[in-house]
């Protein structure tokens, strides 16, 4: 039996989800907690755009926005001009990921550890892994949801979300050179948790954002955005292209998983967590702290049998 020097490489392998990938601040934070410093980090969509908030050094900066946002807040991200290609406002958006993410002139192969932005180039339909250039333009395009954000134009080929064929990017992390990979899967109980109608939203909180969205997009109807009051009524724009990723994001990831199993699996329990429901941060963090605690027995177990390869 050959017993290695080194260290094991853990990778981290944060999944697509969006607002349920506040969860991934919480699984790095308890990680670290625990002594146990990823060295090598993969993400998708959130997992792309917290994972380079750690690695920028700016996850706390984060936290503290995603904790002090609110819906109000989320709606400033949109524009309601539909002759463009998306809903989000790229200016606005840039803001956001050189604020909380990483300043422009940060690059990846600056980095001190490898990462990697998954992401799908949207006419080949081939997973696309990022490992250098600028690292909020990485960002950007593996979480370009095609409708609702603008695809990012690399060389001659157009990037989107990478959700759309690695959501858990486990084996992306083996490519970089990872031991014991965590995963983790934001995914695994979108379809069996009902969402509750007003869980943390009032009807008044439902009302002022509905206010705010007919003066911002007067010309269109109250149906893009459905009251969640009103639960009788057909999904709006939103809530339908919502459930649709959700669907598919469920299928992609069973096959991925199955296909690329991680050596450890944290699975946050947040599938009741809305696409833009970024008030609920709070919940998702801790639901991610919890489950390390939960699997830190498995993970230990996992890096020292890697020990001994």
């Amino acid at each position: 039996m050959n017993v290695s020097s080194a260290a094991p490489r853990v990778g981290l392998a944060l999944g697509s989800g969006a607002s349920r990938g506040w969860s991934h601040i919480g699984v790095l934070k308890a990680l670290l907690k625990e002594g146990i410093e990823p060295a090598v980090i993969c993400g998708t969509s959130v997992g792309a755009m917290v994972g380079a908030s750690y690695l920028a050094g700016n996850l706390d900066k984060l936290e503290d926005w995603v904790l002090g946002s609110s819906r109000a807040d989320v709606l400033r991200f949109f524009s309601f001009r539909l002759a463009n290609s998306a809903f989000v406002d790229p200016e606005r958006l840039n803001w956001f990921l050189h604020t909380f993410v990483a300043a422009e002139d940060v690059r990846i192969e600056t980095l001190k550890k490898p990462y990697a932005a998954v992401c799908t180039d949207l006419h080949a339909g081939n997973e696309v892994l990022l490992r250098e250039g600028g690292l909020a333009r990485a960002v950007r395009a593996s979480m370009a949801m095609p409708g609702l954000f603008p695809a990012e134009r690399d060389e001659q080929r157009w990037l989107v979300d990478g959700g759309l064929v690695n959501p858990v990017p486990v084996s992306a992390c083996r490519k970089l050179g990872a031991d014991v990979v965590i995963g983790v899967n934001l995914n695994a109980d979108i379809l069996s948790r009902q969402r509750v109608s007003d869980r943390t939203a009032s009807e008044s909180d439902v009302d002022n954002i509905r206010g705010q969205l007919r003066k911002r997009a007067s010309k269109y109807s109250n149906s893009f955005f459905q009251n969640e009051v009103e639960t009788d009524s057909a999904p709006g724009v939103f809530d339908a292209i919502s459930l649709t990723i959700n669907i598919f994001q469920d299928q992609i990831t069973r096959g991925r998983l199955e296909a690329d199993p991680a050596d450890v699996l944290i699975a946050p329990k947040v599938g009741d967590i809305g696409m833009f429901d970024f008030q609920r941060a709070a919940d998702a963090i801790i639901e991610g702290e919890d489950c390390v605690q939960s699997a830190m027995a498995d993970i230990r177990r996992q890096i020292a049998l890697a020990e001994t390869r």
